[in-house]
């Protein structure tokens, strides 16, 4: 049967596209490259795992970081509060701190810290707005055009060479259909250039369940630059440009701490006579030095025909396709003084409606990147051109050439969701179903 093949272009910060692909899948096979990791000859690491939890509620806190005191080793927890930290069997001694927005910093001896089920427990730090230091602007607006201003003083002035986990997922409703990963390079440029970061693919695995998909297979194109776009101090052209500052409408939220350091909490959200669709959120500034901590935003898409005008380029004939929700966030941290790139996600949510069709279809996807390591790029090079990703990069299809299960073993990774494990055990087991009633090998 031949196979219908079209594209929805899905544009995101007016600057780079989101694409996402769709493939007839009528006779397309499931496919994997995950696997069990296969054992390793030598353990050179040791697996630090557990959860991180609110003391008073004991919900799970998503997206706290982890870090090695004296080394640029770190990683993120889950949407589950879950954590896999992976240290250098060499380095016995040492502290990790745990560091979560809003929340008293916790700092624990790695002698303490058990290779198995810690329950890590975080105090929330709040203070009035009342106490900010008086040298703290008046006007929220100031304070974020002076905190864009200083990003090449506060932030990263160096290039840097980081390496990062990028996790990309496609779910149908609430269920997974698609897993891809990768480890990259990232060659960070300093804050005040304008040379747009290099991306080098290192390592990538996938898994994909195609039969969820019903008529469809979905990918999504841009890989690790959707996250990595999303770092507002390096890319402000993407969503508080110079000229669209005036867009927006600032205000001051309540104050907190943050590792001792007072945090403003700025809203932004366009001003209502602006028609064009531009974000809304919350900017987490140090108020002393104007340094952007934190962002969790979205994009307003409250008038369905306009966003699909901003988010569609080409579609199907027979489909109405719109997006319901588009929310990013990005976190920086702090090494000897200056700041830097850390973790970033976004996540989009649309509905197709299909003609003579009774019920639409709901997908979202979400993808992520944390940095696990850095080290400065004495040499200020670049990747060479044909080992360079490209914005236009679709993971999925790249996946396989990068494969390797033996290498993942040492790499800090965020742990994988519970929904995630069981959808890619889920697709391993079909695999292994398929194969042998057919009698042939899985493709």
């Amino acid at each position: 049967m031949k196979k219908n093949r079209f594209q929805i272009s899905i544009r995101s910060f007016n600057s780079f596209l989101f694409v996402l692909v769709f493939i007839g899948a009528v006779g397309l096979p499931n496919t994997s490259v995950f696997s069990q990791d296969a054992p390793e000859q030598e353990m050179n690491y040791k697996q630090y795992k557990g959860k991180i939890m609110d003391a008073d509620t004991k919900k799970p806190l998503v997206f706290a970081t982890l870090m090695v005191e004296g080394t640029n080793i770190s990683t993120i927890s889950n949407t589950e509060g879950e954590f896999a930290l992976k240290v250098p069997a060499t380095r016995s001694e040492g502290n990790v701190t745990v560091a979560f927005l809003g929340y008293k910093n916790k700092t624990i001896p790695l002698s303490q810290i058990a290779e198995e089920r810690n329950d890590i427990y975080m105090d929330v730090f709040v203070e009035a707005l009342g106490e900010v230091s008086l040298s703290i602007p008046k006007n929220a607006e100031e304070l974020v055009r002076e905190t864009l201003k200083k990003r090449g003083q506060n932030y990263f002035n160096d290039p840097t060479l980081m390496t990062a986990f990028y996790r990309e997922t496609i779910k149908k409703r609430k269920k997974n259909v698609s897993l891809s990963e990768a480890v990259v390079n990232i060659y960070k440029t300093p804050y005040s250039s304008s040379r747009k970061d290099g991306v080098e693919l290192f390592k990538a695995r996938k898994s994909t369940d195609y039969d969820k998909l019903d008529t469809v297979a979905l990918k999504l194109q841009g890989g690790p630059f959707n996250a990595l776009y999303v770092d507002i101090m390096k890319y402000p052209e993407y969503i508080f440009a110079e000229q669209s500052l005036d867009n927006y409408n600032f205000s001051f939220d309540r104050a907190t701490r943050v590792d001792e350091r007072q945090i403003y909490i700025v809203n932004f959200s366009q001003k209502p006579h602006i028609d064009q669709q531009l974000y809304q959120g919350k900017l987490y500034i140090d108020a002393e030095r104007k340094i952007l901590t934190s962002a969790i935003y979205s994009l307003n898409i409250t008038n369905r025909n306009e966003a699909a005008k901003l988010f569609v380029r080409k579609k199907p004939a027979n489909a109405r396709v719109w997006p319901t929700e588009v929310a990013y966030r990005v976190d920086y941290r702090e090494k000897d003084g200056k700041w830097y790139y850390g973790y970033s996600n976004v996540m989009l949510e649309f509905k197709i409606n299909w003609d003579k069709k009774l019920f639409n279809s709901v997908y979202s996807l979400s993808c992520e990147m944390a940095v696990t390591d850095w080290e400065k790029n004495l040499t200020n090079e670049m990747p060479k051109s044909r080992e360079r990703i490209k914005t236009s990069i679709i993971l999925e299809d790249e996946a396989i050439g990068f494969s390797d299960p033996d290498f993942w073993g040492e790499y800090n990774i965020i742990e994988p969701e519970k929904s995630i494990e069981s959808a890619i055990k889920k697709i391993q087991r079909q695999l292994e179903k398929s194969k042998s009633d057919s009698g042939n090998p899985a493709p």
